[in-house]
């Protein structure tokens, strides 16, 4: 994201970066409150503008699952190779062509009033494979499969998957929005 965001003149800091960051309980029912949620409480604790985004895996098959429990889908603690365990033995039995995935990334901007300014959502759909496929990425990475490349964002590498991720995708909508706001 430094690097999507810096060719447009803004640097982001990270949340480290500050003494008094709160820790946002994450209570929505969907990426996009999540991603609101994050946005407007830390703004209001740090007095400052927030960019925050919230993002996960979703599977066609699984009803949308894991949604917005993607990093604590196999439960606490937070563990990707349990999550992607839990999800092989979740998709047991059910044929690639039936695999459909999506991930998807709400992002989101609050000024230090806790008001939303910018609120955007990007995808990125696969399908997810029956054994993991290269080592590069987190999460489940490895196992979703961008049809088009015939690779999953475990193979593809960082330059590839910083095109076309929902991530990419969703910081994109958020500059095209943001070079249209001339009030920030």
């Amino acid at each position: 994201l430094n690097d999507i965001f810096s060719s447009a003149g803004i640097r982001l800091l990270p949340l480290s970066d500050f003494d008094n960051a709160v820790d946002v309980e994450e209570t929505g029912s969907t990426f996009q409150e999540n991603a609101q949620l994050k946005a407007t409480e830390q703004a209001r604790a740090l007095n400052r503008w927030v960019l925050a985004e919230d993002s996960g895996l979703s599977v066609a098959a699984l009803k949308g699952a894991p949604g917005i429990y993607s990093a604590r889908f196999a439960g606490e603690p937070r563990d990707d190779t349990r999550n992607n365990e839990h999800l092989l033995r979740q998709l047991s039995g059910v044929p690639l062509a039936k695999r459909g995935a999506w991930y998807t990334c709400s992002m989101c901007l609050s000024d230090p009033s806790g008001k939303i300014w910018i609120d955007c959502l990007g995808e990125c759909h696969g399908r997810i494979l029956e054994s993991y496929h290269g080592s590069e990425g987190f999460g489940y990475d490895p196992l979703f499969e961008v049809v088009e490349y015939h690779q999953t964002f475990g193979q593809l590498g960082l330059a590839v998957k910083s095109m076309i991720s929902h991530r990419a995708r969703a910081a994109r909508q958020f500059l095209q929005q943001f070079a249209s706001q001339n009030q920030l």
